[in-house]
């Protein structure tokens, strides 16, 4: 068992015993009370008893009170092999009647036949006493106080033998029930055992969800549901992780090896024209690469399955405006190569949203990447932007993306077939992390003011 102070099973045996331990020992000084109150009972009853048995042996002879009992009958009233008895018969007009001990005076608010019980001192012993006030039948403005008094060896006998035969019985109720509670608890809680075994044989690479969850207790059920999501979570993750990191070795690969090539063959050539050939080769190859390699880092960066939170990417308002112009203007000679028309029609400020303006700057820099590279050589591209809702249009005349193969070239490293363009099949896919990012919705569709293809994307958070 876990004896650590954040066990669980420790803390449910600690407020289930402790309950139990108090319950139970209220119980045993009910039943004790209870016990000592019946007794007490009986025995004040037998008390009021020998009261009314000395009422009726008084008697009047020659016009005198009297108690008629003879020695025998006194010596059999007051035997007793545990207490001491002590009886006394007083007539209010003629004084002491009959008494074996010194009786303190009878309370004053004694009523006509009702018996009064107290505790008092006889011969330097404790005494339960019982009193009682009748009426004289010789004289009727006379009463008669009868009271008999016993010592408390019985009872306090009787106290002690309801202890000693209670306790017991109550510390053995307490200790099975200590051990049924523990049993209870233990069972109830290995399942959760036997789930934290199960997540601890666990390895990284085969991630399986908890099984048999109806078969749990329902309290666990969502503790097992959400770490089978979490479960599931982390395998999707690793599982996009290895994809990741085979294509991106797969893309590597092609310029390493053509940088290579062109290197060994820049160090073999032996003429001044075939080594520059050569070396613009390498110049290529290490173009490509960056690219690839900056687009690969700007990729895991811009991932949003890494929890980053809005003040960790640095999210404040940025001029959307002004950062798309910004960034178009880096793409003026890539444009130019090509025989582009590179275009901006909108705001020149003004157009605030909440965003990471690095990011930003990826975002609109793919998607323009993205349409030079593969839109109509000699064409146009256009980047157009909204104020209500906050959105950027890249608009190109090129060939187009059918409606089908719209749903995969968002997809890392995913080139369409008939490509004529020299990327890597990642700008989209960073465009749509980004705007995931900053919650923003990304849609391709066909460029509606000429043949070609758009790619919009609408911002929610605005100033």
């Amino acid at each position: 068992m876990n004896r650590s102070t954040n066990s669980l099973r420790r803390r449910l045996l600690v407020r289930l015993w402790a309950p139990l331990f108090i319950v139970l020992t209220m119980g045993g000084v009910a039943t004790f009370m209870l016990a000592r109150h019946i007794g007490a009972v009986v025995y004040d009853h037998w008390l009021f008893d020998s009261a009314m048995t000395l009422a009726a042996q008084v008697k009047i002879k020659n016009e005198k009170i009297v108690l008629d009992l003879p020695k025998t009958a006194v010596e059999m009233f007051e035997w007793d092999k545990v207490d001491h008895i002590y009886e006394e018969v007083v007539s209010r007009n003629k004084g002491r009647i009959f008494s074996n001990a010194t009786f303190p005076q009878p309370p004053t608010n004694i009523r006509l036949n009702e018996p009064q019980y107290f505790n008092d001192i006889i011969n330097a012993q404790p005494v339960r006493v019982v009193a009682v006030m009748l009426p004289n039948p010789a004289e009727a403005e006379d009463m008669i106080f009868i009271q008999v008094a016993e010592t408390k060896n019985k009872r306090g006998a009787l106290f002690m033998e309801t202890i000693s035969l209670a306790m017991p019985l109550q510390l053995g109720l307490l200790f099975i029930t200590s051990i049924f509670v523990w049993l209870a608890v233990t069972s109830s809680l290995r399942s959760l055992d036997d789930i934290a075994a199960r997540l601890a044989g666990y390895e990284p690479e085969n991630l399986m969800p908890v099984d048999d969850v109806e078969k749990v207790p329902s309290e666990v059920k969502p503790l097992v549901r959400s770490l089978n999501q979490l479960i599931d979570k982390l395998s999707k993750a690793q599982n996009a992780q290895r994809r990741f990191v085979a294509n991106a070795a797969h893309q590597l690969r092609t310029p390493l090896a053509t940088l290579q090539i062109q290197t060994e063959r820049a160090l073999r050539e032996p003429e001044p024209l075939k080594h520059s050939e050569a070396l613009s080769q390498i110049f290529s190859a290490v173009t490509r690469l960056r690219h690839v390699v900056h687009q690969i880092l700007t990729l895991a960066r811009s991932d949003h399955t890494d929890g980053m939170t809005s003040q960790l990417l640095g999210m404040v308002y940025v001029d959307l405006a002004k950062l798309a112009r910004e960034e178009l203007e880096r793409w003026a000679d890539a444009a130019i190569a090509r025989g582009i028309d590179l275009g901006y029609e909108g705001s020149d400020k003004g157009v605030e949203i909440l965003g990471a303006p690095h990011l930003l700057h990826e975002l609109i820099g793919n998607l323009v990447d993205n349409a030079i590279r593969y839109g109509r050589e000699g064409g146009e591209v256009t980047l157009r932007l909204t104020e209500s809702p906050p959105a950027l249009c890249v608009d190109d005349n090129g060939q187009g993306i059918p409606a089908q193969e719209r749903a995969f070239v968002i997809e890392r490293f995913y080139r369409r077939s008939d490509s004529a363009g020299d990327g890597c099949g990642l700008g989209l896919a960073i465009a749509q992390e980004i705007a995931a990012r900053h919650g923003a919705q990304l849609s391709i569709m066909d460029n509606p003011l000429a043949t070609g293809t758009r790619v919009m994307v609408i911002f929610q958070h605005t100033a």
